[in-house]
């Protein structure tokens, strides 16, 4: 497929203001239209090309979307550690969300267990296409280790009286239990090899840098908590919500965090979204901290993605900033830039046609191309 006479937005490197873009399943070549390859393809003048868009913390798919407390498979609150469940094996993929999403340019995601748990379990990503088998929408699987501090485990298992209870209780819990995996770790690569524990043998992951530990915290504290076991354990790990960072932003700039940001779109629900700012993720850009832009769909749908950016935007961050935080920083920081997150030779044809500014509330795609396949065909996703 060729798409001619298009504005072309690569995030990656400057726009070509009259190009074109030859695809298939993968994009093939791009450039200006002074180079355009013979042979007839769609004329695209008026029309601008972005990566499809990467939204890098929901739980689509773990929430179910109309279905009360039957849809909800995102928190095995039944222990306060729980590495070994999977969001993949909770995972609904004929949930509407997904082709709201798709029809809405975001064409990656990231679905995370919930936040009842200290450790809540292993993270997928995943396009928000593909029929049948979830597999088959499967970018990276059990790559991402969720963890959550703060208020969330401290309401779970405070009306249990049963730890933890304070934010003492949460780190020393998530110490405890790294320490424990950490021992089992070394002694399976020795002689005296240790009984299989489904716990351990999760946690052991992340000792062989296969896991990334993504930090659920909102207030300041929390977010030093979280790198302060990271960085005592030696493991990587990215801040999701972050919702004071702008407080610690020189903090954070200079132990070179990232910030999955967001959501921007809600209430203040609870005590520690008292600091919640549409500015923050513009602060904490500005300050050099690398952002990326959330919905944590259900709380904001993640369709509505790109008008967060704009929110952003209007709070003053820099266009370009807010673009590249919903598709090139959160591709990059989930290690999924191979494939997705800017338009390049090489990488998956996720390309979303606008006719106007796609971070306005008014935007809407006039065309998706996932996986090189149009997918709005009479104002409807196809699958």
């Amino acid at each position: 497929m060729l798409l001619q006479n298009v504005r072309v937005v690569p995030v990656s490197r400057e726009p070509i203001d009259n190009g074109w873009i030859l695809f298939s399943e993968k994009i093939e070549s791009l450039g200006s239209m002074e180079s355009c390859p013979p042979g007839d393809g769609i004329d695209c003048a008026g029309l601008t090309a972005y990566p499809g868009f990467v939204d890098a913390h929901t739980h689509l798919g773990l929430f179910g979307d109309a279905q009360d407390s039957m849809g909800d498979d995102g928190n095995e609150d039944t222990n306060p550690s729980t590495p070994q469940v999977r969001a993949l094996d909770g995972l609904n993929p004929f949930d509407p969300c997904w082709q709201e999403a798709l029809r809405a340019g975001v064409t990656a995601v990231c679905t995370a267990p919930g936040s009842a748990n200290p450790i809540g379990g292993m993270a997928c990503i995943l396009k928000t296409y593909g029929h049948g088998l979830p597999e088959n929408r499967v970018l990276r699987r059990a790559d991402i280790l969720k963890l959550a501090l703060g208020e969330n485990p401290k309401r779970t298992y405070g009306s249990r009286q049963a730890l933890p209870i304070t934010r003492m209780g949460i780190a020393a819990l998530i110490r405890e239990k790294f320490t424990a995996a950490r021992e089992y770790s070394d002694k399976r690569g020795g002689e005296d090899k240790p009984d299989f524990e489904p716990e351990l043998d999760a946690l052991a992951l992340v000792f062989a840098h296969r896991l990334t530990l993504h930090i659920h915290a909102h207030r300041a504290d929390d977010i030093l908590t979280g790198v302060r076991l990271a960085e005592e354990f030696s493991l990587p790990y990215v801040i999701v919500h972050g919702t004071q960072g702008h407080i610690i932003a020189d903090i954070l700039a200079e132990k070179d965090a990232a910030v999955l940001c967001g959501p921007l779109l809600g209430d203040r629900c609870k005590p520690e979204l008292a600091g919640a700012m549409p500015g923050n993720p513009g602060i904490l850009c500005t300050a050099g901290v690398r952002t990326a832009i959330i919905t944590d769909h259900p709380e904001t749908p993640a369709q509505y993605l790109p008008l967060t950016a704009g929110l952003a935007v209007r709070e003053g961050m820099a266009w370009a900033d807010a673009l590249r935080a919903i598709t090139l920083t959160p591709a990059e920081i989930l290690g999924i830039a191979d494939r997705v997150g800017s338009l390049e030779p090489g990488k998956d044809a996720d390309i979303v046609l606008f006719a106007c500014d796609p971070l306005t509330v008014a935007a809407k795609p006039v065309q998706v191309y996932a996986g090189g396949k149009p997918r709005i065909i009479s104002g409807e996703s196809q699958a």
